[in-house]
């Protein structure tokens, strides 16, 4: 499934900052950047339980936001990309 993860975080504080980098580490890790807060992440259920689960852990739910957009199939009917960025499609042939 494909899920898109967009995150508010406060940084006024050191912990805020520290908090970002980390929601932001835990995201690089299982997708790609679409743009500054936002990720495209291709998991399956399981997967899409422990990243939700590492993410709760790390914001502050009295000072942060965190969404998830799960995104049905076919996902081409349901994302349009426009401008600059062009997503990786990790399902198509690879080009070297």
């Amino acid at each position: 499934m494909l899920v898109i993860v967009c995150y508010d975080v406060v940084t006024e504080t050191k912990e805020g900052r520290r908090r970002l980098r980390r929601v932001a580490r835990t995201c690089e890790g299982i997708g790609q950047r679409v743009q500054k807060s936002v990720f495209e992440c291709r998991v399956d259920a399981m997967q899409f339980e422990a990243l939700e689960r590492k993410l709760l852990d790390i914001i502050d739910p009295d000072e942060d936001c965190l969404r998830f957009y799960r995104l049905t199939e076919p996902v081409d009917l349901h994302v349009r990309e426009h401008g600059k960025f062009k997503a990786v499609d990790f399902d198509g042939p690879l080009v070297i």
